[in-house]
């Protein structure tokens, strides 16, 4: 199986939403489900920082990965974005069928 959910925030929604409709427009994500009302707390240059986010659960697969950090980087307007990448092991079958028949099978095509 080579579903993969991958996990990311985004600081405002309007960004979110461009990131989404991009991966999906570009075959790199099949779907993302944009979450609002999520709030970080983390460390960044030796203090703690809290930020209300976006949670954006991205399913793509393990062959569209690299693209998909590539672009993810690219689009993000973090210094360092989170992307942290899960693999499927179980799932409804036609689900998982339609995210892999969703995502680009090459990374050369757009």
């Amino acid at each position: 199986m080579s579903v993969v959910l991958c996990l990311t925030t985004c600081p405002e929604r309007e960004g979110a939403m461009t990131l989404a409709k991009t991966l999906v427009d570009e075959g790199l994500a099949a779907c993302v489900n944009v979450v609002p009302g999520a709030t970080s707390v983390y460390r960044w240059h030796g203090a703690i920082e809290q930020a209300d986010e976006l949670q954006l659960f991205i399913k793509t697969t393990q062959a569209q990965l690299v693209a998909l950090k590539v672009r993810l980087c690219e689009l993000h307007p973090h210094e360092v974005p989170e992307l942290v990448a899960l693999p499927v092991v179980d799932g409804l079958p036609a689900y998982l069928g339609w995210v892999e028949a969703s995502v680009r099978t090459d990374a050369a095509e757009t």
